[in-house]
């Protein structure tokens, strides 16, 4: 048995969000204090009661520089989660750790991101993707995170007979979501089956409207004690459960030469994700799952235990991952239509459907659920009212 279990014993307060969009004049640690102070003022907690903090290790600006301009006192925990997309539920899970067990009292976990500049994505350093095991597990001019998706995406097509359709299911549902999201980059740019068929392939068999957007933003969670968050300004999302997870022999961005590429990180986190909860896949009323592009969606599903293997791409079938189906996934438009922060989107709309402030709100959620990338070291929550 587990002496330490994370269960309900924290809650996060307070939620911070910029704007989203292209070209923003501040920098990305102005970015980072506006949307800490905005979820430190809505959870009614004054910057210098911060003393631990969690982000990316993809993250450019430093704990001290954050912490002296927002006049925090002193830090006792800080943290950075790697790999990118996968980092999101990571850090809110190391603060909330660090809060139920007494190393900290207030928590703050963040991501601030300007992706609009061709050079600051991934791909942009072509030096750096094949440098190390790279140059020796990728085939020559492989050198996008989207070429990695593309290859297991065609293996998983001619294993279990998904098609293109499967993929227009994901990105015209998450399209359809942030329609009702004011705040989302592409609430206001309708699209079609006929639009996402014409759309250019980017590395095939993924087209444009499979790709995340890039753009600029941030967004920011304030985590307590849950004996604390029931005295507070706003209605507390507790951290249920907490999981993060490498699965054996993996590597970065989708294992397609291991001798089974589809054991995706996924399945080493639903493992300690779904152990020590009262909740089980079945129970989970809404999802937020990571969709850098659109085939996570099928690899997460699987991997989560929300359906078997094989079935991820028939799951978006009539409606099943849209507002009103069997499990709505993305309410709020996901990577691929509201914004891109390497998930931590996924996280503040898991909250707002326990708040029931979504603007695509789920009835009643009991059980709201928030991943990061399957393709990369990952992590996963569980909250609940």
């Amino acid at each position: 048995m587990n002496d330490f279990i994370l269960k309900d014993r924290t809650a996060i307060v307070g939620i911070g969000s910029t704007s989203f969009g292209k070209g923003f004049a501040e920098s990305e640690e102005q970015l980072a204090c506006q949307v800490i102070k905005q979820a430190l003022d809505e959870a009614g907690i004054s910057p210098s009661e911060v003393d631990a903090l969690s982000s990316y290790t993809m993250q450019t600006n430093e704990e001290e520089e954050i912490a002296r301009n927002l006049g925090f006192n002193d830090l006792t925990f800080f943290s950075r989660t790697p790999a990118g997309g996968g980092g999101g539920c990571g850090t809110v899970g190391h603060v909330a750790m660090a809060v139920a067990t007494g190393q900290a009292k207030v928590g703050v976990a963040y991501r601030a991101r300007k992706r609009s500049s061709k050079a600051s994505r991934v791909w942009a350093g072509t030096q750096q993707r094949v440098n190390k095991r790279q140059m020796w597990e990728s085939p020559f001019g492989h050198i996008r995170p989207v070429d990695d998706v593309a290859f297991l995406t065609k293996r998983y097509m001619h294993e279990f007979g998904a098609t293109r359709e499967h993929m227009a299911n994901v990105a015209l549902a998450f399209r359809k979501h942030a329609s009702k999201n004011p705040a989302s980059v592409m609430g206001n740019r309708p699209m079609t089956r006929e639009q996402y068929m014409d759309a250019r392939m980017i590395s095939e068999p993924l087209c444009l409207f499979d790709c995340c957007l890039e753009t600029d933003g941030a967004m920011a969670v304030v985590v307590v004690s849950a004996d604390r968050a029931k005295d507070g300004p706003t209605k507390p999302a507790y951290i249920h459960a907490f999981s993060q997870g490498i699965s054996a022999g993996s590597s970065m961005m989708f294992g397609y030469r291991a001798q089974d590429p589809f054991y995706t990180q996924a399945y080493a986190c639903a493992k300690g994700l779904w152990q020590y909860s009262d909740y089980q896949p079945k129970d989970v009323q809404v999802a937020q799952i990571y969709d850098a592009f659109s085939p996570e969606i099928w690899f997460s599903l699987e991997g989560f235990g929300f359906c078997a293997r094989g079935e991820g791409a028939a799951s978006t079938e009539n409606g099943g991952i849209e507002y009103g189906g069997r499990l709505p996934v993305n309410t709020s438009g996901g990577g691929l239509s509201e914004v891109y922060l390497h998930g931590f989107n996924h996280i503040v709309e898991a909250v707002r459907q326990v708040r029931g402030t979504s603007t695509l709100q789920v009835p009643n959620v009991q059980c709201s659920f928030a991943s990061s990338s399957d393709g990369v070291p990952t992590g996963a929550l569980l909250l609940r009212p």
